[in-house]
């Protein structure tokens, strides 16, 4: 390691220890030219991940993106910026640990909506609005009765017990004359 001092580089390590919560290794140093300490860190090297769009064309996977279009589908939803950046987090570390350099978008879209299916229904239904460009009504009513079937498969088929009380609303068929 060159010297930032007197740019010699020859020098020795006093000290190495575990830094950033593991992610990297600081080492002190002393120059064996001037004397002068100096500290530097090590970090693993990560390759660039790439995403694989729909027309073929590739760019580098971006954090930021995925995490604004979570955060715009969990938006008025008890959706918690933490669960929010946990989710992210843990969709970045799968496709890390793949250990390859490309991603089909239709992949991390998804994933991301069977996450969210599981967080958030309404999110999820404003994420699959987008990824999978509905136009009109029905392909609302399409992926909102798919969920509803998903969540049925997952209790057994039972259907959601029925809420006691009064009706949240009612519906009148007499209209107003005009």
């Amino acid at each position: 390691m060159r010297c930032p001092f007197c740019g010699q580089d020859d020098d020795k390590v006093i000290d190495t220890r575990s830094s950033r919560g593991g992610q990297s290794i600081r080492r002190r140093r002393e120059c064996l030219a001037c004397g002068r300490r100096f500290t530097t860190y090590e970090t693993v090297e990560e390759p660039e991940l790439y995403v694989v769009k729909s027309d073929g064309g590739r760019e580098p996977f971006d954090r930021e993106k995925v995490l604004a279009g979570v955060v715009k589908a969990c938006e008025k939803r008890p959706v918690s910026r933490e669960r929010i950046e946990e989710l992210v987090a843990r969709l970045e570390t799968e496709l890390r640990n793949r250990l390859a350099t490309e991603v089909a978008s239709r992949e991390i879209g998804e994933w991301l909506m069977a996450e969210l299916a599981e967080l958030d229904e309404v999110a999820y239904v404003r994420f699959a609005s987008v990824y999978r460009r509905f136009t009109d009504s029905s392909q609302f009513a399409e992926e909102l009765r798919r969920l509803t079937q998903t969540r049925r498969a997952k209790r057994g088929g039972k259907k959601k017990p029925k809420r006691e009380g009064p009706p949240l609303f009612e519906l009148d068929d007499r209209s107003p004359s005009r």
